[in-house]
């Protein structure tokens, strides 16, 4: 009589999908993750869930990331200056008119070459907007000038009083 070949498991896409979730989403090990799914009967082993996390884990971030709702069609710009290891530097911030911060930058300087870099690094990564709201710093208006891609945005500068410029703040 022969020795029956070792039995394989056969994962299904939502086991797999969930244990690279627990790994991404929360600070687990891979022992950890191979526990909570003993916890639940399923038997892993650790290196099998880092093959799951290194093969699986760019198309379900993926397949994340083209679920998220369309960003709003209003921009919100501030800026705020931080010391960083006693260096001054700038940090920049974008959000729409839901509150999803869109990006954050952190610069040495605050000049129209600085917010360039900021809109340039937003437009690559998202849809022009219909309105962009700022405050009275005239780098942000040279630049929006400037870039052919924002023509025919509407430029709302708002009048700064300490921490009541935009929703940002």
């Amino acid at each position: 009589m022969t020795d029956p070949k070792p039995y394989r498991h056969r994962f299904s896409i939502g086991i797999i999908q969930h244990a690279v979730w627990l790994y991404h989403r929360f600070p687990l090990s891979y022992r950890d993750v191979q526990e909570l799914l003993y916890q639940r009967s399923i038997e892993v082993s650790h290196e099998t869930l880092r093959e799951w996390c290194l093969k699986f884990g760019p198309l379900f971030a993926n397949e994340l990331r083209h679920r998220e709702p369309r960003r709003g069609s209003q921009w919100f710009l501030d800026e705020v200056c931080t010391n960083v290891d006693g260096v001054r530097h700038w940090l920049w911030w974008a959000v729409d008119e839901h509150g999803f911060v869109l990006d954050i930058l952190l610069q040495r300087y605050r000049d129209t070459d600085a917010a360039k870099r900021f809109l340039n690094k937003l437009l690559a990564e998202y849809d022009v907007p219909e309105v962009i709201h700022t405050d009275q710093l005239r780098s942000y208006g040279a630049v929006i000038r400037e870039l052919p891609s924002l023509d025919g945005v509407d430029h709302h500068q708002v009048i700064s009083t300490p921490r009541c410029n935009n929703i940002i703040e």
